[in-house]
């Protein structure tokens, strides 16, 4: 298998953009003070569950109303948000020959803001665009469609968590790859075994990427 067939497709929040930026957002919106808001958000991650328990502490009602104004808040992604090591990544994968794709769990708006502050990759899908939503077989089934159905094993799934990236991408087939930044990639103490192989930045991964194959 040669590198012009394999694929190293990149999540979006904590992998390539950090999102304290839209988080405090949230926290605004809600009118939740900072601290108390992130304190809460770690105890959730602590816990293993999924973001959209941190609302169940707080009286908001129906959180997901404020999608809309807390998107006008933010004002879509900006330079600021990208991780530093996000660009020169995708460069050095491409320079290397792989092939890139970029496909997390977002709105279907982030495609067109990653591209504005430049994110270039072959392929570029958001779940919403998808119909289909991580930890789902059927989000990764859709992915590697979406790559033209390579062989799962061609091709690398990077990612901060262990229960939206690592594990499913591993029992798709693909090359798992975990990213430890973030509260999700910070956080858990034990590698899982599912992991091809454990970074702490993506300027790490490209000067390992061999070893995911390897």
């Amino acid at each position: 298998m040669t590198r012009s067939q394999r694929w190293v497709v990149l999540d979006v929040g904590e992998t390539i953009i950090d999102e304290s930026r839209i988080w405090t957002a949230w926290a605004d919106e809600l009118g939740i003070p900072h601290l108390t808001f992130m304190s809460v958000f770690g105890a959730v991650v602590e816990r293993g569950l999924q973001y959209e328990h941190v609302m169940d502490f707080f009286d908001v009602g129906d959180w997901r109303a404020h999608r809309t104004a807390v998107e006008d808040t933010l004002g879509g992604l900006r330079e600021v948000d990208l991780y530093a090591d996000a660009v020169p990544a995708l460069v050095a994968f491409r320079e290397h020959g792989y092939r890139t794709a970029v496909m997390g769990n977002q709105p279907a708006l982030r495609t067109n803001q990653l591209q504005d502050i430049g994110i270039q990759a072959e392929v570029m899908a958001m779940s919403e665009e998808m119909g289909v939503s991580k930890p789902d077989p059927a989000f990764f089934t859709a992915a590697l469609a979406r790559l033209s159905d390579p062989d799962p094993r061609a091709v690398a799934y990077v990612g901060d968590r262990i229960d939206n990236d690592v594990r499913p991408a591993a029992a798709a087939g693909m090359r798992a790859v975990w990213l430890r930044r973030g509260p999700w990639g910070v956080v858990p103490r034990t590698t899982p075994p599912e992991a091809d192989l454990v970074v702490g930045s993506l300027a790490e991964l490209a000067e390992r990427i061999l070893e995911v194959w390897s």
